[in-house]
């Protein structure tokens, strides 16, 4: 026997790699050291850092997979998989550098996971940072066909005297909220079980949804917010916190962004709720705490910074095709947010 008899294709994988070299290599961006190939992957700090503090930060996609795989369309949630990491790193008002990727499969499938490596490669394209290196392991046995698994891994970088840690934020603080592109990579387990227990399928085509079908709703991917930020911060607007919104909803993240003994105190008007939350809870009929601690509800990054820079802040995220606006504002309390509407 040998190894291509136990399901695992040693040829097909280093052909795997050929057929993605090019995309890989498009990503990269000064700092980058050597080719894909390597044991590792090699990054230079760049320069003009006095105090270069690295910014790291892992994550996947939950089960949107699942909704992927079963309508076997795989082009955008490798944007989800870059967008769930560097939204992350940027909390801390870091610029993210590169990003690496494992993939995990039953057997080898080159067009269906080249599809996955095409949309990792947006995702770095979409947010500055090279796709570094990554893996991809055949593992028969363990994932039915057709099945695969992703993890990411980025790191960025901030000057020391920059990092965001909570500690700037001040009482009065205004918080304006950057819109999500409607569910992002959370709460899908519950999506799915409410599209399972209304016996429907994926091209089914409710009329809140603008006309979109709900596999072409749910597999929107997720909003990288990582250009349009750091614009602002370059053109001097002075960002005292930010908080990526993700599972757990707004009462779970907003708060990690706070100050000891701060609060965020929210308008529920400001905005209006996307319909596809209020397709899921009303054909879930899920109550508004559970939406509310399950998804981002329209809202998919925060921004803390002084009131007398909101409007300008506002206009430069807009010039950049973001939609944004003000939220609440931030007052004395217990790191929670108050104001959620149940």
């Amino acid at each position: 026997m040998d190894y291509q008899e136990a399901g695992v294709d040693i040829l097909a994988g280093r052909a795997f790699v050929e057929r993605i070299r090019q995309g890989v290599e498009s990503t990269y961006r000064p700092g980058v050291l050597g080719h894909l190939g390597g044991f590792g992957g090699c990054f230079e700090i760049p320069s003009g850092y006095q105090q270069p503090v690295l910014v790291s930060g892992t994550d996947g996609v939950g089960t949107k997979l699942k909704i992927a795989q079963e309508l076997n369309r795989h082009d955008t949630i490798g944007i989800d998989l870059v967008a769930m990491c560097v939204n992350d790193v940027l909390t801390c008002g870091a610029e993210p550098l590169f990003f690496l990727d494992y993939l995990a499969t039953g057997k080898l499938q080159p067009e269906q996971l080249a599809e996955v490596v095409a949309g990792i490669v947006t995702g770095c394209k979409l947010s500055g940072c090279a796709l570094l290196g990554g893996e991809t392991a055949e593992m028969p046995g363990f994932y039915n066909l057709g099945e695969y698994d992703l993890a990411g891994f980025c790191v960025g970088i901030v000057e020391k005297s920059k990092l965001l840690d909570g500690t700037q934020v001040k009482v009065d603080d205004v918080a304006i909220a950057l819109a999500s592109q409607g569910v992002h990579s959370n709460g899908f387990s519950l999506v799915r079980k409410i599209v399972r227990d209304n016996q429907l399928d994926w091209q089914h085509q409710p009329d809140l949804l603008d006309g979109l079908t709900l596999g072409e709703a749910f597999l929107t991917p997720t909003q990288i917010y990582v250009k349009p930020v750091l614009n602002l911060l370059n053109s001097g607007i002075d960002l005292h916190g930010m908080a990526h919104i993700t599972g757990g909803g707004l009462p779970e993240n907003a708060p990690r962004c706070l100050n000891q003994g701060q609060s965020l105190l929210i308008n529920p008007d400001s905005w209006q709720i996307p319909g596809v939350f209020r397709w899921l809870a009303k054909m879930g009929q899920v109550k508004p705490e559970a939406m509310f601690n399950t998804f981002n509800m329209g809202i998919g990054f925060i921004l803390i910074l002084p009131s007398e820079q909101v409007d300008l802040a506002i206009q430069l995220l807009e010039q950049d095709q973001l939609k944004a606006f003000p939220l609440g504002k931030v007052v004395k309390g217990n790191k929670d947010v108050i104001g959620i509407p149940y």
